[in-house]
């Protein structure tokens, strides 16, 4: 009975995704100015705007050439271990509750707030980001956040209150996502960047299969593994992300 509600709900969770994907499809169009939908001044008004943000420097290069660029293998392995953090997180209410022994009421509750103070924090990011036209640092330091998260609770604080803020600061890796994403197409033209992003999305959602925080905790009867390698990655996706380029550079070919 408990496989078949597991399937069900996860067929009930897929339903709503499939629609709107079919309604995107016929609804949504690839450019502003095809939108009938939208007021004329309004589809000049989002023209002008891409144009402006539109990157000088970008190389009008092909879709392998990207796909083999040291730009894209450095963008899709720190995806891969920033995204390992994230979703390795998905395990906070089990530790929690296995260290307060409070209610599931509570433990949820207490777990929405590092998702609270993170969504606030990416809207700050994303904004500060914009308003100094700067990517990397503002994608490597809400890493290097939840990497000293991180080496907090392998200490295994007895504080309740102390774990909560622990575990926001884990969570303020998510505020990466939408500098982070920027970076592709600062990068690269157009066609290049939607190759890269497929490379780069496709690389870091294998994270998902990759994660060993459950394996870990069951071979070893402690959440300390995981939280180590979980430190481990978030570090090293910060880094690599201050190694990515500053501007457009011409992908190299790899022809040797």
């Amino acid at each position: 009975m408990a496989c078949r509600g597991r399937l069900a709900l996860f067929f009930l969770e897929g339903i709503p995704a499939i629609l709107l994907g079919a309604v995107a499809f016929f609804f949504l169009t690839d450019w502003p100015g095809e939108a009938s939908w939208l007021a004329p001044t309004g589809r000049q008004w989002i023209e002008q705007k891409l144009q402006q943000e539109k990157p000088a420097g970008a190389q009008a290069i092909t879709v392998w050439q990207v796909l083999m660029s040291r730009t894209s293998l450095l963008l899709a392995s720190l995806t891969f271990l920033s995204y390992f953090v994230l979703y390795s997180f998905a395990w906070l209410p089990v530790m929690l509750k296995r260290q307060s022994e409070l209610s599931d009421v509570r433990v949820g509750l207490l777990g929405a707030l590092p998702y609270l103070v993170t969504c606030i924090a990416m809207q700050v990011n994303g904004w500060h980001s914009d308003k100094h036209r700067e990517r990397r640092w503002h994608s490597a330091v809400p890493l290097f956040i939840a990497a000293a998260g991180l080496i907090g609770l392998i200490s295994h604080p007895r504080s309740i209150s102390l774990s909560v803020v622990l575990f926001t600061m884990v969570c303020m890796a998510h505020a990466f996502l939408p500098t982070f994403w920027a970076i592709p197409r600062e990068l690269l033209s157009q066609s290049a960047a939607a190759a890269a992003v497929g490379l780069i999305n496709a690389v870091g959602s294998a994270a998902g299969f990759a994660g060993p925080f459950g394996y870990l905790n069951t071979r070893t009867g402690s959440f300390s593994s995981g939280l180590t390698l979980m430190m481990v990655s978030a570090l090293a996706g910060g880094l690599l992300i201050l190694c990515t380029p500053k501007s457009a550079q011409p992908a190299r070919r790899s022809a040797r």
